[in-house]
């Protein structure tokens, strides 16, 4: 009797967890050049069931294998798997069958192994990304993209645990920022963060309301004169190369120049209002704005319309009277800022006094009471 052989996905579901690494290496290789060519079939795509085996193999290639470096490396690779589906579908089984997985598979990390795979969901997120981004962010695309992440994290019924639940919504604005800030306009990026409004109107979930405020809406307050200063960097730019495409001679540089000088004064020595405009514009472009080092790339949004959005979601009926008092302090945060009015390092105590408030609109809040804490404590006991 002829032995019954395995289905490729087995073979490499097998072969990607062997204890020897150069047979995971070379599994990792050849399975690269079998994804190419298998989705590029008109019929005979992958299954689902078929994807779910082969990140059985990857999962567990990964938690063979040790070194920091390396597992960067490999976690690159993995995630680097998802270009070499050659149809939108495939991709996006790929990264469902990656979600299902990591859910499954969560609880039973340990804490040694826990940070490689930290930095295997960022890298899946950058990749899904990059490929949003090679699509041209096209709409029909991003929805389903958007669907998959409501469905598989993000509802209550999806089964995903709170750490890597937590883990996706931290890295979530940064790796889009990363890849989309600066071609994504203020409309895709509140687009991006839809699921996120409706999950933080409809939650029972307490902690998740206060998880979403935190990673996504404090981050977008927090994050505010950063993408000011972004457009006005653009600004500069752009009429540094107005001027410079002008200037064909000499004479024509110099002629330029006097055109960009502060506008001369009349005989009452005040300027008019349209030098005014003008001159407050200049001087504008080179005021002095907060410090970014470190901030990196940031999302630029419509605060007005972020605003309009948690509205329409936190006054509706069926939404818990919790989660609507939270959201419309946010709003009054959104329409600030719509207003051109950012955010004090110190808030003023009667704007809230509830604990949860403090663990919601980031960090320099949660400081001051700390600081505030202790000193009434130090004064107690002196007395």
């Amino acid at each position: 009797m002829a032995p019954i052989q395995q289905e490729p996905e087995i073979q490499f579901a097998q072969r990607l967890a062997s204890n020897e690494k150069h047979i995971r290496r070379k599994a990792i290789k050849n399975l690269r050049k079998y994804i190419s060519v298998r989705s590029q079939r008109i019929k005979g795509g992958f299954r689902g069931d078929e994807l779910l085996k082969l990140w059985k193999g990857l999962f567990y290639c990964l938690w063979m294998q040790d070194k920091p470096l390396l597992q960067e490396e490999l976690s690159n690779q993995i995630a680097g798997l998802l270009h070499n589906f050659q149809s939108v579908d495939s991709q996006f089984q790929y990264l469902e069958a990656f979600l299902q997985t990591i859910k499954r598979e969560w609880t039973g990390i340990d804490r040694l192994r826990m940070d490689k795979f930290y930095q295997l969901v960022r890298l899946v997120f950058r990749q899904t990304f990059e490929m949003l981004k090679k699509k041209g962010w096209e709409t029909s695309v991003l929805a389903r993209f958007l669907e998959l992440l409501t469905a598989q994290v993000l509802q209550s019924t999806s089964g995903a645990p709170c750490g890597l639940l937590f883990h996706i919504m931290d890295l979530y604005m940064t790796e889009l920022a990363g890849v989309g800030s600066s071609e994504l306009n203020a409309e895709q990026n509140l687009t991006f963060i839809k699921p996120f409004c409706k999950s933080a109107a409809k939650t029972k979930d307490r902690i998740l309301l206060r998880a979403i405020c935190n990673s996504i809406f404090s981050v977008i307050v927090d994050q505010a004169p950063f993408a000011i200063e972004d457009i006005m960097k653009e600004m500069k730019n752009a009429r540094t190369e107005d001027s410079d495409s002008g200037q064909a001679t000499e004479e024509e540089n110099v002629n330029t120049k006097r055109t960009v000088k502060k506008p001369s004064r009349k005989s009452s020595g005040k300027p008019t209002n349209e030098e005014n405009e003008l001159f407050n514009l200049e001087d504008g472009l080179d005021i002095e704005l907060p410090d970014d080092e470190g901030i990196g790339p940031v999302l630029q949004f419509d605060y007005g319309a972020l605003a309009d959005e948690l509205f329409q979601l936190a006054s509706r009926n069926n939404t818990p009277s919790f989660n609507r008092q939270k959201l419309y302090k946010v709003i009054k945060m959104l329409q600030d800022l719509s207003e051109g009015a950012f955010p004090q390092d110190e808030y003023p105590e009667e704007v809230s006094t509830d604990e949860d408030d403090n663990e919601m609109f980031g960090s320099r809040k949660r400081m001051k009471r700390e600081i505030g804490i202790g000193e009434r404590e130090e004064e107690n006991g002196a007395s």
